[in-house]
């Protein structure tokens, strides 16, 4: 009977102490799911190298940006993943270089959206989800219309609110924004479209005439609001913000509260009345409007980081910030010489040159990621996918299709193994490719002319791209041409001509 006593006793122990470590196990997952960082990643759209001030820019105010700089990680040499909008995010969203990446173009399925990423295509948000993070998207998507298997729920976003549709986003004061998959109502009656001229007979030189441009209800303030909410609803558990603003693309629409601070600068500021010509709608003032939408752009980040800092969020928090693209190569809107957006790089958005695809881009990572530095790594967007996933802990579940590299050694400070090659292709502006091994960058253009030739850059003593010497070193050329054609898939639907055949039909 003692025995059995015993006994009892002893499984009771056993149990007690099994389920006390069985609670105890569950606190320490529940505390590793908590001590998983959450992640912000805010893109700026046709945001130029030199358009920040943190970057060398010297004419638009960017306090918060410059702050966030101070605080953390500036990437030197960081390449978008494409020369304009839609193919740039795919490549971010799926980390495939541009060679390997479904969508390599901006191409509408009208009536409302762009070419669809598939239902097999992986994106950061699927693959965080796994790990336990909420999702969110708010802004610009670009990557599949409202009834496509490229929408943002169809693609590991729990919440979504902005913009699907490029086209539809070139207007800052729309009718309606989309809040999952329902639209919901803004105040603008009419509309303000994103392509319009001056009325028949208005004069130019008049302020008002440019009225009809302003809008009443400003989408991005209205995203803005509900990015901020994402982060308070969700305040409790691990979660990826994912945040493509419509800020600086043209059309010049922005509050006129905004424009004031630089309309006091007396900067001459021809009228932007697009004619009869193609463009974005008028504006009277068009550089003060450039650099206000900016400005306003560095106030949301500077919201954001504030939010996080009032919900004590910051420290286990990473931010990044970057750009889809260049800046804009319509002068005549965006007088990229003035600002000197891109700097000393060569070419703008749609171009494979520097400035169409270099990017300014900061990380902070609050005692992980270094105050005040600067890393010149060659980096791109195709990184962040297995980058985000190192972060939390899970490389091993990073797709083997993926191009890009973790750059959490880098971030951290430590040293990194130089990459094989950076590749890209833009199947649009003439047919372009380019790849970088080292400081060597090997580029064609106007391939759908026909032309093969390749040109040759040193970037190391010409990161202007002025001196073709592919003359002088026969040798890379030909290694890099032949990288050029191997680290590639063809593309039915954006093929690149003439490597890749035409589409039957066209």
């Amino acid at each position: 009977m003692k025995r059995l006593v015993k006994n009892y006793w002893l499984m009771t122990l056993v149990l007690a102490f099994g389920l006390c470590q069985s609670q105890s196990m569950v606190s320490i997952a529940s505390g590793a799911d908590q001590a998983k960082p959450n992640i912000v990643f805010i893109l700026a759209d046709d945001l130029g190298y030199r358009e920040m001030g943190c970057f060398g820019q010297e004419k638009i105010k960017t306090p918060n940006l410059d702050r966030l700089a101070t605080q953390g990680m500036k990437l030197t040499q960081h390449y978008s993943g494409n020369a304009v909008c839609a193919p740039s995010r795919c490549v971010l969203l799926t980390g495939k270089h541009p060679g390997n990446a479904f969508v390599r173009a901006n191409k509408s399925t009208p009536p409302e959206g762009q070419w669809p990423i598939p239902d097999g295509e992986v994106t950061i948000a699927e693959l965080l989800k796994k790990q336990g993070y909420v999702t969110g998207a708010f802004g610009k998507w670009g990557l599949g219309g409202p009834e496509s298997t490229g929408r943002p729920l169809n693609q590991g976003v729990d919440r979504f609110f902005g913009y699907n549709c490029q086209a539809h986003a070139h207007s800052y004061y729309p009718s309606y924004l989309w809040d999952n998959d329902k639209h919901v109502a803004l105040k603008n009656d009419p509309e303000v479209p994103g392509h319009a001229s001056l009325e028949v007979g208005a004069d130019p030189a008049d302020p008002k005439s440019y009225d009809p441009f302003k809008g009443q209800d400003y989408a991005p303030d209205r995203i803005h609001e509900q990015a901020l909410k994402f982060i308070h609803d969700h305040q409790d558990e691990p979660f990826f913000l994912y945040y493509p603003s419509v800020i600086p693309h043209v059309a010049l629409h922005v509050p006129d509260e905004d424009l004031q601070p630089y309309l006091d600068l007396g900067w001459k500021d021809p009228p932007f009345t697009r004619g009869a010509g193609y463009g974005y709608t008028p504006h009277f003032t068009p550089r003060a409007a450039y650099a206000a939408m900016i400005t306003r752009l560095d106030h949301y980040v500077g919201n954001v980081l504030r939010t996080l800092d009032e919900l004590g969020l910051a420290d286990n928090t990473l931010v990044i910030f970057s750009s889809d693209n260049g800046t804009t190569h319509l002068d005549e809107e965006v007088d990229y010489k003035f600002f000197k957006s891109v700097g000393e790089l060569r070419g703008l958005k749609g171009s494979l040159y520097e400035g169409g695809v270099r990017v300014p881009t900061l990380v902070r990572w609050p005692g992980r990621v270094e105050k005040g530095s600067e890393r010149d790594f060659v980096s791109g967007f195709e990184d962040w996918l297995p980058t985000l996933l190192d972060v939390v802990g899970a490389s091993a579940t990073v797709p083997e299709s993926v191009d890009g590299i973790s750059l959490l050694p880098t971030l951290l400070g430590k040293p990194q193994v130089e990459r094989d090659y950076l590749y890209r292709e833009f199947p649009s502006y003439g047919g372009q490719q380019t790849i970088r091994v080292g400081n060597w960058k090997a580029v064609r253009q106007n391939m759908f002319k026909g032309n093969l030739e390749v040109e040759l850059y040193n970037l190391a003593n010409d990161v202007s791209e002025s001196r073709n010497i592919a003359s002088e070193h026969p040798g890379v050329v030909a290694k890099l041409t032949e990288m050029m054609s191997t680290v590639r898939t063809a593309s039915t639907e954006f093929p690149l001509v003439p490597i890749d055949p035409k589409p039957s039909g066209n």
